[in-house]
C-alpha cells in the first residue's frame, strides 16, 4: 500500500517544510498553553516538580540484572522514570515559561545523553547481525547501536523537546541541543537508514509485530521535527512507510490482532501514529484513512470490548487493559466511524477519572502525550451499545452477546505473536463481571519470551478453559492449530485435535460452544486411540459451591455429567499485573472423565 503509493508520488513535494510543521502547540503560542484548564495546568507543574527532585541512576548492575536472574524491572523501572520525569519537567516549563523547570530539563537530557545505550536490557541486540547470544550480551555494545522500541521513543522524546524548548536551552548553551542531536543522529537515525537487517524492518523476516509500527511511529516524527536536510527528512518519512507495509503484510484482512486487546496501544494505534503524522505534515494531501484494510485495524479495540473496563483478553492482555482512548477517539474520527469514537471518548473520560491529565497512558511516549493534552475530545459520551454477534474470520475469534450473557471464543493456532496455548479456549462474562476467565499477562521477565516460556501458569495449556487428553497439554507452535473453524450468531464449531501433541493420541475433537438466552452450551466430542482419561479445566474468577453434577459460579451455574471427578484449586494471584485484574485469588476447576476411547460431554454454563 505506502510502497506502491511512493512510487507514484513526490513524497517531499508533499510534505510541509520543517519550520512549518505543528503537530502541536509550540511553547511560543502562550494563548493555547495559557488556556489550558486549572486541573491540566496543576497537574503538569506538580510532575515538573518531581523532575526537580532529581532522576534516578542507572547502573551496569540493574542493566546485568536482565541476564542474571531475569529481572527486567530493575533496568526498566529507573530507565522510564527518568523519561517520566523529563517530560513533566519539559511540560511545566511549557505552561510557567518562566526557567524554572529548565535545569531540571537539562538534567535529564544530559542524563540521557550519558547513558550507554537507550535499548532497554531486554532488548539488548535483539536478533542483531553480529550479536552474541543472550547469555553472552549481559551488556550493550555502545559501537554497534540497536533500534529498539524504546531508543525509538526516546529518540522522538528528545525531538519534542527541542522543539519546544530549543530556544531555551540554546540561551543555556548551543551544545545542549548539538549533543542531544548528535546522539540521536548516532543511536538511532544512522542505524535505521543504513541497516536493512533488524527483524522489525520486515527485510530479513517477514513475522514482524507491533514492533514494526511502534518504533516507526517515533522515526517518522523524529525526522519530521528535526532533520533539517528537507530531501534527508523525505527519505527517512518514505523509507519508514515502505517497511510498514512488513506490518500491514502479517495483519488480516479483518483487522484482528493476535497479540490482545491491550497490544493496539502499541499496535494498531502505533499506525495511526504514522498515518496521522505523515497526514499532518502533508495538511491531508497524504492520506490511507479511506482503505479498507486500514479502516478495519482501527475498528479492533471497539469490537473487542466486552464491558465497562473488561476487553478480550486472549494472549499477552489485561482483562482490564488501559486503552489510550484519545488514540482510539483521533482514529475513529479520521476513518468517519461514530462509534470507535465514542468508544474512545469515553475510555478517555473514564482514564481522566483516576489519573492525572496528560500523564502517559502506558510507557512514557511524549508525542501521544502532547496530543492527548491538547486534544478536543467531547464529554458526556456513554460506553457504546455492541452488535450481538462480533466475528474475526481471520484471527478466528468470536464474541457473542445475547440473554445477559457475554461469551467469546477463539480458534486460531499456538505460534502466534504473544501467543498462550489455548486453541478452543473460552470466556464467559454475566452481569459486566468475567465468570470463566482467561487469565491474562503478567510482569515480564526473562522467562516470557525465551525457551521456558509455556512453564509459565498463564501461558500454558493447562491453565486455560480447554481439557488436558491424558495428561496431555496443547502444544506451542504454529502447527498446533483449530481447523474446519464455522461461527454464526448462534455459535462456533472447530475441529481442535490438532492443537495436541501426538503423544495425546486424539483421532478428532470437535468443539461447539452454542448461544442461547441466559445459558451457554459447550459440546465436546473427543475421539482417542486407546483408553484415556478426560480432564476439563473451567478457569474461574470466584470460588465455586461444587455439588452433584453443578458448580455454583458467582452468578451462574455449570452443569455437567454427575459422574464427572470435581475437584477446585485456589491459585492465590501474587503477580502485581494480574492483580490490577484479578485480586485475591483466581480458581480452577478440574471435572475428570474416566479413560475411554470416546468422550462426549455437555457442559451448560447457565444464569441461576
Amino acid at each position: 500500500m505506502f510502497g506502491a503509493y511512493l512510487n507514484e508520488h513526490d513524497l517531499k513535494s508533499m510534505l510541509l517544510p520543517r519550520e512549518g510543521y505543528r503537530p502541536f502547540p509550540r511553547r511560543q503560542e502562550r494563548d493555547i498553553w495559557n488556556s489550558l484548564s486549572e486541573e491540566k495546568r496543576g497537574a503538569l507543574l506538580a510532575w515538573g516538580e518531581e523532575a526537580k527532585a532529581g532522576y534516578p541512576m542507572l547502573t551496569a548492575t540493574q542493566f546485568l540484572a536482565f541476564s542474571r536472574n531475569g529481572s527486567r524491572m530493575a533496568y526498566e523501572e529507573p530507565y522510564f522514570e527518568r523519561r517520566r520525569k523529563l517530560i513533566g519537567a519539559v511540560l511545566a516549563e511549557c505552561v510557567q515559561d518562566d526557567g524554572g523547570y529548565l535545569d531540571a530539563v537539562i538534567d535529564g537530557l544530559w542524563c540521557i545523553c550519558e547513558e550507554s545505550t537507550w535499548v532497554i536490557s531486554a532488548h539488548n541486540g535483539s536478533d542483531h547481525p553480529g550479536a552474541a547470544p543472550m547469555n553472552k550480551r549481559p551488556l550493550p555494545d555502545t559501537e554497534n547501536p540497536y533500534v529498539d522500541l524504546f531508543s525509538a521513543q526516546t529518540c522522538a522524546a528528545l525531538a519534542d523537546t527541542l522543539y519546544l524548548l530549543g530556544d531555551k536551552l540554546d540561551g543555556v548553551s548551543p551544545l545542549l541541543a548539538r549533543r542531544v542531536r548528535r546522539e540521536i543522529e548516532r543511536r538511532v537515525l544512522h542505524p535505521f537508514m543504513t541497516h536493512d537487517d533488524f527483524w522489525w524492518m520486515g527485510m530479513i523476516r517477514r513475522d514482524v509485530n507491533n514492533w514494526t509500527p511502534w518504533i516507526l511511529s517515533n522515526v517518522i516524527d523524529t525526522a519530521l521535527l528535526l532533520e533539517r536536510d528537507e530531501t534527508r527528512r523525505a527519505e527517512i518519512v518514505a523509507r519508514a512507510m515502505r517497511m510498514l507495509d512488513s506490518y500491514l503484510a502479517i495483519m488480516p484482512a479483518d483487522g484482528g490482532c493476535d497479540e490482545g486487546a491491550g497490544y493496539f496501544n502499541m499496535a494498531g494505534a502505533s499506525l495511526l501514529d504514522c498515518l496521522e503524522s505523515v497526514y499532518l505534515a502533508t495538511e491531508g494531501r497524504v492520506s490511507f484513512y479511506h482503505e479498507p484494510h486500514i479502516r478495519a485495524i482501527g475498528e479492533f479495540p471497539l469490537r473487542a470490548h466486552l464491558i465497562g473496563a473488561y476487553f478480550l483478553n486472549f494472549a499477552d492482555c489485561d482483562a482490564m487493559p488501559r486503552m489510550d482512548g484519545e488514540r482510539i477517539w483521533r482514529y475513529g474520527m479520521r476513518t468517519e466511524n461514530a462509534a470507535l469514537a465514542a468508544l474512545g471518548a469515553w475510555l478517555h473520560a473514564q482514564d481522566m477519572k483516576c489519573n492525572p491529565p496528560a500523564r502517559p497512558v502506558d510507557t512514557p511516549q511524549m508525542h501521544r502525550t502532547l496530543l492527548r493534552l491538547f486534544a478536543q475530545i467531547p464529554e458526556g459520551t456513554r460506553e457504546p451499545e455492541h452488535a450481538a454477534f462480533e466475528a474475526f474470520p481471520d484471527l478466528q475469534v468470536f464474541v457473542w452477546r445475547r440473554g445477559g450473557l457475554i461469551a467469546a471464543m477463539k480458534g486460531g493456532h499456538n505460534g502466534e505473536s504473544h501467543n498462550h496455548n489455548d486453541v478452543g479456549s473460552f470466556v464467559v462474562y454475566d452481569g459486566g463481571r468475567p465468570q470463566i476467565i482467561d487469565m491474562g499477562n503478567k510482569i515480564y521477565t526473562a522467562v516470557t519470551f525465551g525457551p521456558d516460556r509455556y512453564t509459565l501458569d498463564n501461558t500454558r495449556a493447562r491453565n486455560h478453559n480447554i481439557p488436558l487428553l491424558g495428561g496431555a497439554e496443547q502444544c506451542a507452535g504454529q502447527a498446533y492449530a483449530a481447523r474446519d473453524v464455522q461461527a454464526d450468531e448462534t455459535g462456533a464449531r472447530m475441529e481442535i485435535a490438532g492443537a495436541y501433541p501426538d503423544a495425546a493420541g486424539a483421532q478428532s475433537f470437535v468443539r461447539a460452544l452454542r448461544m442461547e438466552d441466559g445459558a451457554v452450551r459447550l459440546t465436546d466430542e473427543i475421539a482417542l486411540a486407546e483408553d484415556r482419561d478426560v480432564v476439563w479445566v473451567f478457569m474461574l474468577r470466584d470460588r465455586p459451591d461444587l455439588e452433584a453434577g453443578c458448580a455454583h459460579l458467582g452468578t451462574l451455574d455449570l452443569w455437567f455429567d454427575a459422574d464427572l471427578s470435581a475437584a477446585c484449586e485456589e491459585m492465590p494471584v501474587t503477580d502485581a499485573r494480574m492483580a490490577r485484574n484479578f485480586p485475591g485469588s483466581i480458581w480452577r476447576l478440574t471435572l475428570t472423565a474416566k479413560p475411554d476411547r470416546r468422550h462426549s460431554r455437555i457442559f451448560t454454563i447457565a444464569r441461576r
